[in-house]
């Protein structure tokens, strides 16, 4: 079993920056691809960058250069920096792990993770 809670999101201007953490505990077989996810109401949720115990990173395009996903060295806390933030960056953001294996931790679909935070909203607007 893996616990996952989300912390961090608020309301910021465009261009502005937000960190989010996750604080995770469990089972480390079954984290071993952790990731943010985010969902915008009535749509898909989609990956927006994705961390594997081997150091594998994944980003989404649209966040690219943005964002940066890390993890503390007692892999205890997730972290997700965004800076520059886009009005179309507002969505309900979520932490995500899954027993997913080396090589393979990269933006999978959000049917493949299988434990999942409540979620931390990020809203950006002038």
């Amino acid at each position: 079993q893996v616990r996952l809670q989300e912390s961090g999101g608020g309301s910021v201007q465009p261009g502005g920056s937000l960190r989010l953490s996750c604080s995770v505990s469990g089972d480390a077989a079954n984290r071993k691809c952790m990731g943010w996810y985010r969902q915008v109401e009535g749509r898909r949720r989609e990956g927006v960058a994705t961390l594997g115990t081997d150091g594998s990173l994944a980003y989404a395009d649209p966040v690219k250069g943005r964002f940066t996903i890390s993890q503390d060295t007692a892999k205890t806390t997730l972290y997700l920096q965004m800076n520059d933030l886009k009005t179309w960056d507002s969505a309900m953001y979520y932490c995500a792990a899954a027993p997913i294996t080396d090589g393979y931790c990269y933006l999978p679909t959000y049917d493949r993770m299988e434990y999942w935070g409540k979620g931390t909203r990020v809203t950006v607007s002038s």
